[in-house]
C-alpha cells in the first residue's frame, strides 16, 4: 500500500481549480507502520478480536513488509477461544481536508465473520465525523461507503454514481438502523473484497474540502495518468462514486481532526449481527463459533497489502480558500 498526503494550493486566477502538494508519503516497507499507532484496547464495536501491539504483531507475522509493499493480516493459525488476534492502526496525525489517495494490491476478501475498514475518524465521535472509506462485512461483494455523525448532516442523494442507502448522517437518525449513518452502495463487483482480489486490486481517493468529502475508486486497469505520476487533478475523474455533500450539511462542522484508520475485526455489531442474513449461517451456529474454531478460513486471501505506494495529499481546504496544515495528534 502506498498512502500519499498533500496541501491543496490555490491555482491563480481559477476560483473552482486545485493543485495538490505532496504532504505525507506514508511509503512502504518497514517505516509505513512507523507513522500509525497500534490500537490495542478492547474493540469499541465489540467485535470478536485482540488486536495486538507492533512487536506481537511482527512476531506473530500480523504485520510483514519487503521494499515495494507492505502486509496487514490476521491469526489464521490457532484457535482461538478468546477473540482472533488482529490488527488496528490508527495515524499519528489528524488531518483537516485533504486528497489522501490509496493504492491498494490485495483486501480480505468477501469471507463469513469478517469485518474490515479502511477510514476517517475525528477525536470525539460522533461529533467530529467518520468516513468509512472501504468497508464491508461477511460475503458482501461491494463496497459501502458511509458518514457518521451527531445530528443535523443530511446529504443530497445525487452527484455521485453509488446508489444512495440512507442520507441522514446522524449515528441516532429517527427510521434507520442504530450507527447506520449516511450509506452509499457501490454496484462494482470489484470494489470490495474477493471481487478486488480477483481484479489485481485498485485505487481509492478520497477527497475532503469545506463544500464535500467524494471517494473514487480506480480498478487496477483503469488508474487515472495523473495519478500515475504523481499530480492528482479531481477534477478531471468525472463524477465520483460517493459524494457527501449538499445544503443539508455542514462539512467543517460535522467533521474534523480526523485520523486514518486501518483494521479488521470479527462478528460485533455488524457482522455478527447479520450472520443469519447473510447466508453464512449454515456455517456454524453463530459468527463467533465460527471465527473461533476455522482459522484455516482466513489463510492467504485476508490480509490487506499495500502496494508500492501510500499517498495522501492532505491538509488542505478548497483552492478559493487556501491550506490548512495538519497537526500531530
Amino acid at each position: 500500500m502506498h498512502l500519499f498526503l498533500s496541501t491543496l494550493l490555490p491555482i491563480a486566477g481559477l476560483a473552482h481549480a486545485a493543485s495538490y502538494t505532496l504532504e505525507d508519503d506514508f511509503g512502504a516497507g518497514s517505516s509505513f507502520f512507523d507513522k500509525f499507532d497500534f490500537f490495542t484496547q478492547p474493540d469499541p464495536t465489540h467485535g470478536y478480536v485482540k488486536y495486538v501491539d507492533r512487536p506481537t504483531a511482527k512476531s506473530a507475522g500480523l504485520v510483514a513488509f519487503t521494499n515495494s509493499s507492505t502486509y496487514m493480516g490476521v491469526d489464521h493459525t490457532n484457535i482461538a477461544n478468546s477473540g482472533r488476534s488482529s490488527v488496528r492502526i490508527t495515524s499519528k496525525k489528524s488531518y483537516n481536508h485533504g486528497l489522501f489517495i490509496l493504492d491498494l494490491a490485495h483486501m480480505p476478501a468477501s469471507i463469513c465473520g469478517t469485518w474490515p475498514a479502511y477510514w476517517l475518524l475525528g477525536p470525539n465521535w460522533p461529533t467530529t465525523g467518520e468516513i468509512d472509506i472501504i468497508e464491508g462485512v461477511n460475503s458482501q461483494s461491494t463496497n459501502k461507503i458511509a458518514g457518521h455523525t451527531s445530528a443535523g448532516c443530511t446529504i443530497s442523494s445525487t452527484g455521485f454514481t453509488g446508489t444512495a442507502e440512507t442520507t441522514n448522517c446522524d449515528v441516532a437518525a429517527v427510521g434507520q438502523a442504530a450507527n447506520q449513518g449516511c450509506s452509499i452502495n457501490l454496484s462494482s463487483g470489484n470494489s470490495y473484497g474477493t471481487g478486488f482480489n480477483e481484479a489485481k486490486g485498485g485505487v481509492y481517493a478520497t477527497e475532503w474540502t469545506s463544500g464535500a468529502i467524494s471517494v473514487w475508486f480506480f480498478a487496477r486497469g483503469n488508474v487515472p495518468g495523473d495519478l500515475q505520476s504523481k499530480q492528482p487533478n479531481p477534477g478531471s475523474w468525472g463524477t465520483p462514486r460517493a459524494k457527501f455533500a449538499g445544503a443539508g450539511c455542514d462539512i467543517d462542522a460535522h467533521f474534523k481532526g480526523m485520523q486514518i484508520v486501518f483494521d479488521t475485526t470479527f462478528c460485533g455489531d455488524w457482522a455478527g449481527a447479520t450472520w443469519a442474513s447473510s447466508g453464512c449461517a449454515s456455517k456454524a451456529s453463530s459468527c463467533e463459533d465460527y471465527v473461533a474454531n476455522h482459522p484455516d478460513a482466513f489463510k492467504g486471501r485476508f490480509k490487506f497489502e499495500f502496494e508500492s505506494e501510500f499517498e495522501c495529499c492532505c491538509g488542505g481546504v478548497s483552492a478559493a480558500v487556501g491550506g490548512e496544515d495538519a497537526s500531530s495528534s
